[in-house]
């Protein structure tokens, strides 16, 4: 698609393109010419009611200078050689504040259920920021799971790029500010596969029996097979819809064609040679090429990819609520942004960014993975968001499917 074709129709697309064409964000300079394809959005919030939980927990920042943070694998800055992650360090520098950093995050509905009954209770799950995608966000929020933020203690908050300040999820942004975004896509070794794929429909190929692995993200997996099937996942659409794809998914699991449904877990299976292709998300197919001499590709398929954003938020329990905001503040300078950017290669919602990779590295400006080009966010979905009843139902349906 040239650049004088129209813009997706999509508001949220529409408005992060506006965004992008006037500042981006990056990652190593080796990555420049990766074998995939950059763009951005927002997914569309929904989730299941619940009852909310009682007051916040009291605040001992003054006199407990650390912070644990729960985050999704490969989504910091990370110095190899030293062991250690550069900003963080730069932070506690900077603050005094020690965090404890752990990638705990798996997948949305296993980390939920994991500490769900803590958070209802309004206890304290041992994390003082936890980061979840979009629509879990949504949830987590309407149950009243999480703090209100105090947005004197969060200055920089006002670089969150115009298109990301107020989601319907959470209206002006008083529990949340967006960490990334992505996408999802399908990926494949090149050596092992070289015919390479196109669409959902190519994974499906016999000689890929028992060497698929897709996502345990109902609305990424869903999503694409949807898509597949013709479906605008963005607007309106039903049960008949939805369950034609499960069956679809259903059928390749039980045939054996779908090795494992899995959270970020599935990069292990690519790295070990089990998997050969299968339905990823955008950013960890860059750093495990940088970590693995490059062995696959990423594309967008020709139906669509699925857009997401994960978000940074204090649960109810945590009594370091004024040490997570310093944390995020801190995250929303720009330099530290692009830092951040530059290593884990998704979409960066901090205005200024592009900019300051310049002084990072200058190459990495130009690369479409992250800097989403229009013919890249024409081909972005947003999945529609769901009311209370369609959560719990497709939810229910899906984990069936995969065996949950």
């Amino acid at each position: 698609m040239s650049h004088s074709q129209k813009l997706p129709q999509d508001p949220n697309i529409r408005a992060l393109v506006s965004a992008m064409s006037q500042r981006s964000l990056s990652r190593r300079s080796v990555l420049g010419a990766a074998g995939a394809l950059g763009l951005g959005g927002l997914l569309a919030a929904c989730g299941t009611g619940g009852s909310k939980t009682g007051a916040a927990a009291a605040d001992i920042s003054a006199s407990d200078p650390t912070l644990n943070w729960a985050n999704w694998t490969l989504y910091l800055d990370y110095d190899d050689a030293a062991k250690a992650y550069p900003t963080l360090e730069a932070f506690t520098k900077q603050t005094g504040i020690k965090v404890n950093y752990s990638e705990d995050v798996d997948g949305n509905d296993t980390y939920y259920g994991k500490v769900q009954a803590q958070l209802k209770s309004g206890q304290d799950i041992g994390q003082d920021i936890f980061t979840l995608t979009d629509w879990m966000a949504g949830r987590v929020i309407r149950q009243g799971y999480t703090q209100a933020l105090d947005p004197v203690n969060i200055p920089n908050s006002s670089n969150l790029l115009p298109s990301l300040q107020n989601v319907d999820f959470d209206p002006g942004r008083e529990h949340s500010l967006t960490w990334q975004s992505g996408y999802a896509g399908i990926a494949w070794n090149k050596a092992k596969y070289p015919k390479g794929l196109k669409s959902v429909a190519d994974l499906w190929d016999p000689s890929l029996k028992g060497r698929i692995t897709v996502l345990d993200e109902m609305r990424d997996t869903m999503g694409l097979l949807m898509l597949q099937d013709g479906v605008d996942i963005s607007g309106t659409w039903g049960q008949d819809e939805f369950q034609k794809a499960l069956e679809v998914l259903r059928g390749n699991i039980d045939s054996g064609q779908i090795r494992q449904v899995k959270g970020n877990s599935y990069k292990e299976d690519f790295i070990s040679g089990d998997a050969i292709a299968g339905i990823v998300w955008s950013g960890d197919l860059v750093q495990m090429n940088f970590e693995n001499d490059d062995q696959w590709e990423f594309v967008i398929p020709e139906a669509g990819g699925t857009l997401w954003s994960d978000n940074l938020m204090v649960p109810v329990g945590s009594p370091r609520k004024a040490n997570a905001e310093k944390l995020m503040d801190y995250y929303f300078q720009p330099e530290v942004a692009a830092q951040v950017a530059a290593y884990v290669n998704f979409i960066c919602p901090v205005t200024g960014a592009k900019e300051a990779m310049e002084k990072i590295d200058p190459s990495l400006m130009a690369n479409p993975l992250i800097f989403p080009a229009e013919e890249d966010l024409a081909k972005a979905h947003v999945f529609r968001s769901l009311d209370a009843d369609e959560e719990s139902s497709f939810a229910a349906d899906f984990q069936s499917a995969i065996g949950a």
